[in-house]
Order: structure tokens, then C-alpha cells, then sequence
């Protein structure tokens, strides 16, 4: 992929200053003199079905595509369509509003030739003159136009951009058949590094079903670990899908050895109690395994109220809903916020200690077997199911002691660490390559690198189709709460 690239021989001042030099048979222009704006229109989710009218809502800009738009996730019916705005091949989409102001006016092109609808929230630029439809998508989006948008956002828990912002935002043009090459040379190099990215993703699939099986053994005393054979002895579980547990091992449920705590409902309205604010956790801040730290809200409500929701160290964090293969995803809280909440979305599991340690039980919620559970009894919708604090209670599982469930605990360590380190190299090196790639798009697409000779040199070969982009967002709810994302705005 190393194809030698040089700069252009001669440049000049953009004007920009996050654009800097551009080439000097280039133009520069605001997109506000290369065509027009539209504010989207549209309804709730509810209007959402199978299939219909494709539809694309401002959320899907941050989660489903990037730089071009090739199909959508959502569909609408004939009926409803009247209430959505009706967009055309090569206009460009931008999120009117996000939760960052890095963030702000996310962008791609519309590639879909058949008849397409947008939902609220969302700004249209339509271009007047004539572009390569992807070559505008690249740079409407690239790191240069990022930061002049960042610098549009207006607002603090919620960002937003108008379109009389979005009109002075300025892209570098090159000449129509430069256009074509660049998005030859970018779409070849492109495919190239989605290409091995795909191949890494699969190998850190095949790790984690690898590291999967290793919890399985243990948690299930499929073998025991201080030998590493089976156990001598095994009884029926009582559990149809759970089969023979080692017969010393004591079937229990999760209610009769921890207590689950419920979370806080926002939206509350306490009338004249007084509040404290405090820290609270979100959906966002729950990953498998770990916590994520980097956003933290905070909330108001009466003193009563956060003393019935503070986290304890120890306590077993686990989402309420999500993805049905991600469900029953959990981590430890450590107390690392003091006074710490929890959203209604997020359960945190206290352990009795003398029963049941907190490191064994995030790997029971998370095995198979915990996975298992979750997938027979949650309450499912299209893209998504949930569970409850009752259904969780009610988990059963064999309980070894604690002297064995930290023999467990110790060697799942032990037999993953090797796996461990493979799956952190290959997700470095996706993320090595998805920065190399934004920046390759950044030189390209401002003139930086001259790919003129190096696209005339490129092997003609067929295109690759690609999934759309589904990797945004570390989880698929990671972005907006559920109560923020059925807020669209008409």
C-alpha cells in the first residue's frame, strides 16, 4: 500500500486554517456557494419497519455509515413517508446534533439510486454544481472539515449545528477528472485495509470463542482446574441446557447469594424535595469486563433516592439491555468515583461475599452459560432485548465454594493470558490502521499527497462490496441513553 506518494509541485494559502496549504490549480469554497441546505424532517421510531422506503436518521451518521452511504438500516412505509424529507443521489447528510463537540455534524454522502427519506435532525446539502459523489463524502468529512464543524457546535449536554454554521463551511475542490482519481485511489486503498481489518476482527472472534470455552469448563466444573480433568463424580443440574455439575457443587440462583440493586429512572420530576448531585453511570459506561470512565454524567435527586442506588465496591455491574448476543455483559465496580450512582439500564449485583465472589460471578453472567440464560428469558424486539432484576435474581448456576472458585478464577487467568495478549495486538493493530486510513483520507482529499500517478498505476480489478461501517460506537447503545434517542426532533 506504500505507493511512494509525493506533494503537489506548487501550492498556495487556503484562508483555512485547518485546511493550510491546498494545491494551486485547486479551489476553495464554502459549501454555502455550491449549493443549498435543507433542514430534515421527520417522526419517532415507531414508524420504523422491515422493510419499506429506506430512511436515514441522524443517528445512524454516527453509527452505521461513514463517508458514504450505500444502504440503509432503517425503512419506512409508503404512508409515512410523507411525513420524512425526500433525499437524492450525491447529497450530503450532516447530524444537526450529537453528545460532543468533536463530533458535531457527522457526515456522508448518499449513494442510493432508488427513492431514500431522512428523518429529523438532520441538515441536506444538495450541491448546485457538479462533484464526484464520493470525493465530496470523503472531504465533507474529512479531519479538515471535522474541526471547522467542531468549531460551528453550539451547546453543553446536547451540541447542535445550524445550517446557517454548515454554510461557511469550506472544502477544497479539485478538477472533476482529479476528483475521480482521487476516490479511485482512495476506494482501492480502502478496500485493501477493510480487507485485513476484516481478517483481524475474525481472529479476535475466534479468540474470545476460544477464551469462551476456557470460562465454560471452569464455571461449569466441566473439568477441575486443580488437575485439570474431570471431576470424579457429577449429578444431574436439574437445568435442561446446563446438563451434569460436579456433585459437591451446590445449585443455587443468583438471589439467594447476592442482592441486585435497581438503578435510577432520569426524567423524575421530585417537585420541591431537595437534591444532591451525583455521579451516575450510564449504559455507555458498562463494557465487558471493564468500565469505561472516559463520560460521566451527573444527576439531581433527593438524598433518599441516591442512598438507595450508591454503589459499593465489589459490586457486579451488569446492562439491563442491548444487543441478545452482548446481554449479560458485566464488570466490577472498584469505588471508582465516590458516591457513585447507576442508571435504571445498569443492575449492580452485590455479592454475599462468603458465597460467592464478584470475579467468579462476571464470569458465570458472562459465559456461556450466563449467556444462555439471558438469550432464553429476555424480552426481545427487533434489534434488541432486555432482562429484569426478577429474571436476574432467578439465574441458576452450580456454586462451587470460594476456595474453588478462586482456584477458577486464577486459572481462566492463566489459560487466557496468552489469548489475552493476541487480542490486544490485533486490536491495536485495527486501531493502528483505522488512524492510518483517516489520515491517508485527510493528505488525500487536501492536497497533502498527489495520488495522480499512483492511481494511474493501480491494477483495474472489481469492486469489492463492503459491509457499511458498524464499528462507531464500541457497543451498539453506547451512544444516546434510550431516553435522548426517541427525542428526533420534527
Amino acid at each position: 500500500m506504500n505507493h511512494r506518494l509525493k506533494p503537489y509541485p506548487a501550492y498556495k494559502d487556503s484562508g483555512v486554517l485547518w485546511l493550510g496549504e491546498v494545491p494551486e490549480h485547486w479551489d476553495i469554497k464554502p459549501i454555502g456557494r455550491l449549493g443549498f441546505l435543507l433542514k430534515g424532517r421527520g417522526r419517532s421510531k415507531a414508524d420504523e419497519i422491515p422493510q419499506g422506503k429506506p430512511c436515514i436518521r441522524y443517528g445512524d451518521l454516527y453509527t452505521q455509515h461513514e463517508y458514504h452511504i450505500n444502504q440503509t438500516r432503517a425503512f419506512i412505509s409508503k404512508e409515512s413517508a410523507c411525513y420524512y424529507t425526500p433525499i437524492e443521489y450525491g447529497d450530503i447528510l450532516f447530524a444537526a446534533s450529537g453528545e460532543t463537540i468533536e463530533d458535531i455534524g457527522r457526515s456522508a454522502v448518499n449513494l442510493i439510486n432508488s427513492e431514500t427519506f431522512c428523518g429529523g435532525d438532520v441538515l441536506l446539502f444538495r450541491p448546485k454544481i457538479e462533484f464526484i459523489p464520493r470525493y465530496l463524502g470523503y472531504a465533507s468529512d474529512s479531519p479538515a472539515s471535522r474541526h471547522q464543524k467542531a468549531c460551528m457546535g453550539k451547546g453543553f449536554t446536547v451540541i447542535h449545528i445550524y445550517g446557517s454554521q454548515l454554510r461557511g463551511l469550506t472544502v477544497p475542490i479539485p478538477p472533476l477528472p482529479e476528483q475521480s482519481t482521487i476516490v479511485r485511489y482512495l476506494d482501492y486503498v480502502d478496500r485493501r485495509i477493510q480487507r485485513y481489518i476484516r481478517a483481524k476482527q475474525k481472529l479476535i472472534m475466534l479468540l474470545e470463542e476460544q477464551k469462551q470455552a476456557i470460562i465454560h469448563q471452569a464455571v461449569t466444573g466441566r473439568i477441575d482446574v486443580r488437575t485439570g480433568k474431570p471431576y470424579p463424580a457429577y449429578k444431574p443440574s436439574g437445568v435442561e441446557w446446563l446438563g451434569d455439575v460436579p456433585e459437591h457443587w451446590e445449585m443455587t440462583r443468583l438471589k439467594r447469594v447476592s442482592r441486585v440493586q435497581t438503578g435510577i429512572t432520569l426524567g423524575k420530576n421530585y417537585g420541591n424535595l431537595p437534591l444532591v448531585e451525583r455521579p451516575y453511570l450510564r449504559v455507555a459506561n458498562v463494557q465487558a469486563g471493564r468500565m469505561d470512565l472516559m463520560l460521566i454524567k451527573t444527576i439531581r435527586v433527593p438524598i433518599e433516592e441516591a442512598n438507595r442506588s450508591t454503589l459499593e465496591p465489589g459490586d457486579v455491574l451488569m446492562t439491563e439491555g442491548g444487543d441478545i448476543d452482548k446481554l449479560g455483559r458485566g464488570c466490577i465496580w472498584r469505588g471508582e468515583i465516590l458516591g457513585c450512582l447507576h442508571q435504571n439500564h445498569v443492575f449492580a449485583v452485590r455479592p454475599f461475599h462468603k458465597q460467592l465472589m464478584p470475579e467468579f460471578l462476571v464470569a458465570l453472567i458472562g459465559s456461556l452459560l450466563g449467556r444462555r440464560y439471558f438469550q432464553l428469558t429476555a424480552k426481545q424486539t427487533t434489534n434488541l432485548a432486555a432482562t429484569n432484576s426478577t429474571t436476574l435474581g432467578d439465574f441458576p448456576f452450580p456454586l462451587p465454594s470460594v476456595h474453588e472458585q478462586r482456584k477458577a478464577i486464577e486459572w481462566i487467568s492463566e489459560q487466557s493470558n496468552q489469548l489475552d495478549i493476541a487480542n490486544e495486538k490485533a486490536s491495536n493493530e485495527i486501531v493502528l490502521l483505522g488512524e492510518y486510513r483517516t489520515r491517508l483520507i485527510s493528505d488525500v482529499v487536501t492536497g497533502k499527497l498527489d495520488v495522480r500517478e499512483a492511481a494511474a498505476n493501480l491494477p483495474e480489478e472489481l469492486e469489492e462490496e463492503l459491509p457499511e461501517d458498524q464499528g462507531q460506537e464500541d457497543e451498539a447503545d453506547a451512544g444516546l441513553d434510550d431516553e435522548e434517542q426517541d427525542e428526533e426532533e420534527e
